[in-house]
């Protein structure tokens, strides 16, 4: 059984696409949820979901004791489904390749530090764009780089702002993200 545990620090709606996506699948699981946001309502999805759940400072995840309790729960994959916090190199270390990020935007423009949810679609829209999308990637030590897995884009229509920009990108990820990930099963290590 291959195990992968999300990452989440707010509503979780990503995360909640992934649990149903892969539910009943007999040769993975969603194993963990991880917040560092103890009011996240992602920790409620989960655990109605019978996902067991985590809190941690962002302090906590660089530490030996994190990462060797994340080992071991034999955990083959990371995804960053709404997860705010820069994850630290030694995390980046002990996870190689298999810690996957969702940004709500056509990397590389409109990434880094600050650029999540509401402040990315606003930036969209003040900078004129003609299309906006999402980005899956593997990450690295900075916000928002690493090795791209999936782009899907979406035009930006006259009159959008930035709550009708983000249904059509949400609609984007809740089909994009479960698919990626699936395609990433047959890699991870079966621990």
């Amino acid at each position: 059984m291959r195990n992968i545990v999300i990452f989440a620090s707010g509503n979780g709606t990503n995360a909640q696409r992934l649990i149903e996506h892969f539910r009943d699948r007999k040769d993975v699981r969603i194993a963990l949820l991880v917040s560092d946001n103890p009011q996240a309502f992602a920790l409620r999805r989960a655990k109605q979901a019978g996902v067991e759940t985590m809190v941690v400072k962002r302090s906590q995840l660089g530490t030996e004791e994190f990462i060797g309790e994340l080992k071991s729960r034999g955990i083959g994959l990371i995804v960053l489904a709404g997860f705010l916090g820069l994850i630290p190199k030694a995390l980046i270390e002990a996870f190689p390749r298999r810690i996957v990020n969702l940004h709500p935007a056509l990397l590389p423009k409109f990434g880094g530090k600050g650029m999540y949810g509401r402040h990315v679609h606003e930036a969209v829209l003040a900078a004129g764009e003609r299309e906006s999308g999402i980005t899956i990637h593997l990450i690295d030590e900075h916000y928002d780089q690493g090795v791209m897995l999936l782009q899907a884009a979406t035009e930006v229509l006259p009159g959008d702002t930035p709550e009708s920009l983000a249904e059509r990108i949400h609609a984007l990820e809740y089909e994009c993200l479960p698919l990626c990930i699936d395609s990433l099963v047959p890699g991870i290590e079966d621990l």
